[in-house]
């Protein structure tokens, strides 16, 4: 299991992955989720994924493959963002389909989620939750956020503060929460964490971090996230039979 997650905001979006392909008390493996493609002052697509991990690996070995052969369609002809998650999702179905009968056999899961994110020139930016079955969907301006993998844990903070007028450093903070929380209630989610934030309109290759849980960026967000709680909870009202206690 993994988590990631895309934020569109009035200013731009932002991308968080976690790195844990495997989880157990003596197996743990990590593998990057998040791939950034970018194209200065004409494009720029990041793509996250969740699910089996021969499944995305095999996508996006594909996606690089058609871009080294120029194929008709690839990330860089495509001429709107959708199209893109339309066509990551048909390369998603082709993977699983290849694998129907083995699957069939061993009863494993080949299923994988994608995020599509990004922007083409001329074009807004926008973000895209392809489903394992191909077909996909946008971000609202009533939720401005995608998920996929394990993502329960991670929606309360989202819910609570993110909205269109969010800044996207905010809305970055907010994903890394979103992150830890999930890593503290899930072994199948773990670090390094990667950060991407992409400024609306710029078509450039957006910030980017790679966290560790010993990265002082992150140890100082964790513990002033924690003392911040804390403070908060020890506010909330007594009961009424706690009064002179």
């Amino acid at each position: 299991m993994t988590y990631c997650l895309a934020i569109k905001v009035n200013k731009g979006l932002v991308f968080a992955s976690d790195s844990r392909t495997n989880a157990g008390v003596d197996y743990v493996t990590t593998y990057g989720k998040m791939h950034r493609f970018v194209w200065p002052g004409e494009r720029v697509c990041i793509l996250l994924s969740a699910g089996s991990l021969a499944t995305t690996q095999a996508v996006v070995n594909l996606i690089n493959k058609h871009l080294e052969d120029e194929a008709e369609f690839n990330l860089r002809t495509a001429e709107h963002l959708y199209e893109i998650a339309h066509y990551v999702g048909k390369l998603n179905q082709r993977e699983q389909h290849l694998h129907e009968k083995a699957v069939e056999k061993s009863k494993i899961n080949v299923e994988a989620s994608f995020i599509v994110g990004g922007q083409i020139a001329g074009r807004a930016p926008e973000i895209y939750l392809v489903y394992p079955q191909g077909n996909y969907i946008s971000a609202s301006p009533e939720t401005p956020y995608l998920q996929i993998g394990e993502n329960k844990y991670g929606k309360p903070i989202l819910d609570r503060i993110i909205g269109q007028e969010t800044s996207p450093e905010d809305a970055a903070r907010c994903a890394l929460v979103s992150l830890d929380s999930t890593m503290r209630s899930n072994i199948s989610v773990g670090p390094p964490m990667e950060l991407a934030i992409y400024t609306a309109d710029s078509l450039e290759e957006p910030r980017h971090m790679s966290l560790k849980l010993a990265s002082p960026f992150y140890k100082t967000l964790q513990k002033r996230w924690n003392e911040g709680l804390k403070r908060a909870f020890n506010r909330l009202p007594r009961f009424d039979w706690e009064d002179g206690k």
